[in-house]
């Protein structure tokens, strides 16, 4: 890989040495390096741990290690002699300050640890931790050896009702039914010798389908009185910080399990390893951050938006629709950020890094590699684990295989957190930036839900591009399980560049979700080479829209105005007006679900015209004026429908009919005025 100091150099604006041999005969220059109290970038990630090494033996070492690879994501390739502009905005992004510390989520484990198993097999793994955790067992059956003669744990047995928590916290509820109280019994085995039906195993519980009531074992058991027929059925609860599940049918069946929660075959022994490192405080971001007053979820006890409940892989995000709100378990969410890409809203943002963090990325990414004569580029979201480590091997293979290519000079990636922590207002930002294409590389790690809610958005911000003249196909979603199957994906990473803007845009991105979607949508429209009046998006996952009214089935109640969480819908105090602001739409349905004429319906769009920022009216009515005082109180339409309705009613007859026709003060001077009217100070 020919690397070029000067140029690389002058795109980073310093003097740049490079050393070939930096981790071995010249290492003092790494040392002397840290001794400044300047950070340091390290472009090579191979010997990561000698560096630290050498740096904390290194005296008067205060300076901030970091460290990028540009060897096997772009000098290993066919295409190294062009990876400058690459390695260059590589070094960039590197040198951009640590995202900025957040709110902590700790735990905190004791180390008590439940095993749910059969006897002989939940023996056999408490005692491979219990030198080092507090063990208790809950029985479910003997298994093919029994359990030991020792009693060694605590065993539990009965009925699970469910299992509820998370690391330190974990709650185990059950009903205790059987004759035999395993706490008073001593394994002395005389009830099992007794019982003419062996309905006891070693297990010590009494298998009720082979008793037939002989009882026998309650005379053996004599003393201990560990057996009592009559003993009614027990609800009990007990607290646990960490649960090894044995059995076939786990207790939790979401994708992303609660922290402290592991199941174990009996093969895999780094399960064990990671439970037995699990006690003590831990502590992990908190990755989100929520504003009620943003959220599209719920209003007026009516359900809108779900998407950040439908997309949780831990099952953290619930719906509390009295406080009219989600609500996130920060101890149980993974920090995935699902959440947050398909929130129309921007009620859920990711916190770390926060999204101006991110977006400096990208742009800094992006400026840089176009500074330094890059072209066309394609931007690569990946994962910081599972993806980098494939494009490692990727690179790897391309230096040893002839037939593989490498990761192209065109293609940048960018490391997250998670793959779905970045969406639509992201990727579109990207392109305004100057990327030719946005592409998000997905392994085994992701929910299903994930990949479909990443590929919703990306038809959506497709549908944006396509519509406004951009050819090409600028997102996809690229699927590999190991280096080999990324090797196979070789000429899809070669694929032809789509079409960017002409000019790359200059803004930051907002910590506010719909300012920067708004900010990308703007310059992408400027750059546009089509001029429609509105393009259709999809669907699912669009948060762009407007809506559709039914001016015959609508009375102008504007119940669905207080139901808009986004003001996208509006009143005029003047007169009877619905308003609406397309651009403030986020396409939650909560106007629709709430109408009660079911006159409203919403139409994915994004309209390209000024007025998408302008309140226009969709709906009108003539006022109603009080037959009385010539008030207007409603509307034409609305009290002619209450007249329609009620027309029928015993008790809104004759006068009682007229009164509806009147404004509220009228219809009290009406009541009281009136010489036949009964009155409660009347009645005897």
């Amino acid at each position: 890989m020919p690397l070029q100091p000067q140029t690389l150099g002058t795109a980073l604006d310093e003097k740049l040495t490079l050393h070939s041999a930096l981790c071995r005969r010249e290492a003092g220059a790494f040392q002397k390096a840290v001794q400044s109290g300047d950070d340091v970038v390290v472009a090579c990630t191979q010997e990561t741990r000698l560096f630290a090494e050498l740096a904390q033996q290194t005296e008067g070492a205060t300076s901030v290690i970091k460290f990028v690879n540009i060897r096997e994501t772009g000098g290993w390739s066919r295409d190294a002699a062009q990876a400058s502009p690459k390695i260059a905005a590589l070094l960039a992004v590197a040198h951009l300050p640590d995202a900025e510390p957040v709110a902590t989520v700790t735990y905190k484990s004791a180390g008590r640890v439940l095993i749910i198993g059969e006897l002989d097999a939940g023996e056999r793994a408490a005692g491979l931790l219990s030198d080092a955790l507090d063990v208790t067992l809950f029985s479910l059956g003997t298994g093919r050896d029994g359990g030991l003669q020792e009693r060694r744990y605590p065993v539990l047995a009965g009925q699970i009702q469910r299992l509820t928590g998370w690391l330190g916290a974990f709650e185990l509820h059950w009903q205790r039914s059987n004759a035999i109280d395993l706490d008073l019994c001593t394994r002395c085995n005389a009830c099992l010798a007794v019982c003419p039906e062996g309905a006891i195993g070693f297990d010590y519980q009494i298998d009720n389908a082979l008793c037939k009531s002989h009882r026998a074992c309650v005379k053996a058991c004599g003393v201990a009185g560990a057996i009592d027929f009559g003993r009614a059925p027990e609800a009990l609860s007990e607290k646990f910080d960490l649960v090894l599940d044995l059995r076939a049918t786990p207790a939790f069946t979401q994708h992303a399990l609660p922290q402290g929660y592991f199941r174990w075959d009996g093969q895999d022994s780094r399960t064990l390893l990671q439970l037995r490192s699990l006690v003590g405080e831990f502590e992990k971001p908190k990755f989100f951050n929520y504003k009620q007053k943003l959220c599209a979820h719920s209003r007026n006890e009516k359900t809108g938006c779900t998407a950040c409940i439908d997309v949780c892989s831990a099952s953290a995000i619930s719906s509390e629709r009295d406080r009219q709100q989600i609500v996130v378990n920060p101890n149980l969410c993974v920090g995935c950020g699902a959440c947050t890409t398909v929130c129309p809203s921007g009620a859920l943002t990711f916190a770390y890094p926060r999204p101006g963090e991110q977006g400096a990325k990208i742009k800094t990414l992006l400026g840089t590699y176009a500074r330094t004569g890059g072209k066309q580029a394609a931007l690569l979201l990946h994962s910081q684990e599972a993806g980098t480590r494939l494009l490692g091997d990727l690179g790897r293979l391309a230096r040893l295989d002839p037939a593989t290519h490498g990761v192209p000079a065109r293609v940048l990636p960018l490391a997250l957190w998670h793959t779905v922590s970045v969406g639509l207002e992201l990727w579109l930002s990207a392109i305004a930036h100057g990327a030719s294409q946005v592409w998000v590389l997905m392994t085994d790690e992701e929910a299903p839900q994930y990949r479909e809610a990443v590929r919703e958005q990306m038809e959506v911000a497709q549908a944006i591009l396509s519509g406004l003249g951009y050819q090409g196909e600028h997102f996809r979603i690229f699927e590999a399980r190991d280096a080999r199957d990324l090797a196979a994906l070789d000429a899809q990473l070669q694929m032809a560049p789509a079409q960017g803007v002409a000019q790359a845009a200059g803004f930051a991105v907002q910590a506010d979700k719909r300012a920067t979607l708004e900010l990308a949508l703007d310059h992408l429209m400027t750059q546009a080479t089509v001029r429609s009046e509105a393009i259709a998006l999809p669907a699912a996952g669009s948060p762009l829209g407007t809506l559709a009214i039914n001016k015959d089935a609508c009375t102008l109640c504007l119940s669905c105005v207080s139901a808009c969480p986004a003001s996208a819908l509006q009143d005029n105090p003047e007169r009877p007006q619905l308003k609406f602001i397309e651009k403030n739409c986020v396409q939650c349905g909560l106007c629709a679900t709430t109408c009660p004429e079911s006159a409203i319906s919403l139409q994915p769009r994004l309209l390209l015209t000024p007025q998408r920022k302008e309140a226009r009216v969709l709906n009108e009515s003539q006022p109603y004026q009080c037959i009385r005082c010539s008030k207007p109180f409603g509307t034409l339409k609305a009290i002619e429908s209450m007249l329609g309705k009620l027309a029928g009613h015993a008790m809104f007859q004759g006068a009682a009919a007229e009164r509806l026709k009147m404004c509220s003060d009228c219809r009290v001077i009406d009541i009281y005025s009136a010489d036949n009217e009964i009155k409660i100070t009347d009645i005897r």
